[in-house]
């Protein structure tokens, strides 16, 4: 199993690494390094049907880890696909902050940046690695559970999308802070959601020998939403634009775990 275990993690870094190559050509054509984030997304629902062929594992337990694993790359990366299209040329306001950082070097720098988020994606997908591994003939409770929590991530951070987008639809909703549906509870309800996919995946991989080890993936999720890219940069552009109005929407309303809101 560790023979083919780090066979794959081959294979599976060297079809991120193109896929990410392929990428920063692309940004660097268009003069937008967003489409990395759109790309990342993505990548998933490439690496895990390779798992699905080159692993030896059950064959259920091997299409219900592709499938969770597809449809949530396919679903968020769809999602950004058209967020990231609806406002090029303009990039997302973290890649402007790394432009002026690497002003001296900014294509190689990029270059190591998208080799970066290629090697995370090949971490993450570690737990869809280990069920496609797995020769057990049959699934366990501890894998039903998983894909449980999963399917409630999935949903609620669709769910949570769903609503902003029709929000921001809404021309009367212009300057305004989004309070309605999970947005109400959470401001940051598709985050909140984000991390359950995640710890669906972890749970699910628990059933295959060594999954427990890949606590660290949604470890990582959780770390980069709470204090890199996620709420802070967020809460810090949205502050900037509503003023006051977010201010007393972070008064009322729970950073993360959707929770009634204060009066």
């Amino acid at each position: 199993m560790m023979h083919d275990f780090w066979l794959l993690i081959g294979v599976g870094t060297a079809v991120a690494f193109v896929l990410f190559t392929l990428t920063w050509l692309l940004s660097l054509k268009l003069n937008n390094f967003s489409f990395v984030d759109v790309t990342w997304s993505y990548s998933l629902a490439v690496i895990a049907p390779v798992y699905v062929v080159m692993g030896g594992g059950f064959t259920e337990r091997k299409i219900m880890a592709v499938m969770m694993g597809a449809l949530w790359s396919l679903r968020l990366g769809t999602y950004l696909f058209f967020r990231v299209k609806r406002h090029h040329p303009h990039e997302d306001v973290r890649y402007v902050v790394l432009r002026e950082k690497w002003q001296g070097g900014l294509a190689k720098s990029f270059f190591f940046f998208f080799q970066a988020q290629a090697v995370l994606i090949v971490l993450l997908s570690v737990p869809v690695l280990l069920a496609c591994l797995n020769p057990a003939p049959q699934l366990n409770l501890i894998e039903i559970a998983g894909a449980a929590v999963w399917l409630v991530g999935i949903c609620g951070e669709a769910l949570s999308d769903a609503q902003m987008q029709k929000f921001k639809a809404d021309s009367a909703s212009k300057g305004k802070v989004c309070q309605v549906g999970l947005w109400r509870w959470s401001r940051h309800p598709n985050y909140f959601f984000e991390s359950v996919v995640w710890w669906g995946f972890w749970l699910f991989a628990c059933g295959s020998p060594w999954g427990w080890a890949t606590v660290y993936a949604p470890a990582m999720i959780l770390y980069f939403l709470l204090c890199v890219t996620g709420i802070p940069l967020t809460e810090e552009c949205s502050v900037k634009s509503k003023g006051d109005a977010y201010r007393e929407y972070q008064r009322t309303t729970s950073a993360f775990v959707p929770w009634p809101p204060k009066s």
